[in-house]
């Protein structure tokens, strides 16, 4: 009940804000001072500040809690700063219309997010009503490395996933999770441990494709292996919710 009783001032359904059409990507984080709702008294930034360059791909490497999946929560909106700013494309972010800004953005974690639904509605899920043929799916499922192992299964495509991707081990949820970011063609590609699930031959596959995918491309990469990171533009290293 204390999840069902907590409110949000983020409002993803408010129709105010300004709708970009298109997004450069260079986003900045403005002395930014940060802590969890649900520990105020933990700071992980305080006056934190750091630029992402438009284009290119952007590599946060550090310790455990030193605020790297935050810096893709906030870049998401999943959270407001205490003080500071987080600005795309010189605005701040809090006065973009949230899910028309979201529309530009795809995120996967280490944790994807699959519904009860199909496969091919979980990849196609995220285009946002845009008409998405069944050839694009496959493509971008063949790009993530999970065309193999969605034919083998008895409904393909049509195969329901179960509540929250039960019925997928973690490496499959993962890789429908990359292959709906490839199928979204995003202004923002943010990568939170994307490939962690792998084994390390799939890794490599999918590597490769997400390194194509980033080309030209604001990307934020959050990982642990080198082999994630080695071709990323800039690597930044974090200690203490400070670069």
């Amino acid at each position: 009940f204390t999840i069902l009783d907590r409110y949000t001032k983020i409002k993803p359904d408010e129709i105010e804000g300004y709708k970009a059409k298109n997004i450069i990507g260079k986003i900045e984080f403005c002395d930014v001072y940060f802590a969890y709702p649900s520990r105020p008294n933990v700071m992980i930034f305080q006056g934190f500040s750091i630029k992402i360059d438009a284009g290119k791909s952007t590599a946060l490497v550090g310790k455990s809690g030193s605020g790297k999946s935050t810096i893709i929560g906030l870049i998401e909106r999943f959270y407001d700063p205490l003080e500071g700013i987080v600005t795309i494309d010189g605005r701040d972010i809090k006065t973009y219309n949230l899910r028309s800004l979201r529309k530009h953005i795809a995120l996967v974690s280490q944790e994807p997010t699959l519904f009860g639904g199909t496969i091919k509605e979980n990849i196609a899920y995220g285009s946002y009503g845009d008409k998405v043929d069944e050839s694009e799916i496959i493509e971008a499922s063949k790009a993530a490395n999970a065309h193999d192992f969605i034919s083998s299964l008895k409904d393909g495509y049509d195969t329901l996933c179960g509540d929250r991707g039960v019925q997928l081990s973690g490496g499959q949820k993962q890789r429908i999770a990359i292959a709906r970011a490839i199928l979204k063609n995003p202004d923002v590609l943010l990568l939170d441990e994307a490939t962690s699930a792998l084994d390390s031959q799939s890794e490599k596959l999918v590597q490769d494709t997400l390194d194509k995918v980033m080309v030209g491309r604001t990307s934020v990469v959050v990982a642990h292996r080198l082999s994630t990171i080695q071709n990323c533009d800039l690597i930044a290293v974090l200690d203490k919710g400070s670069v």
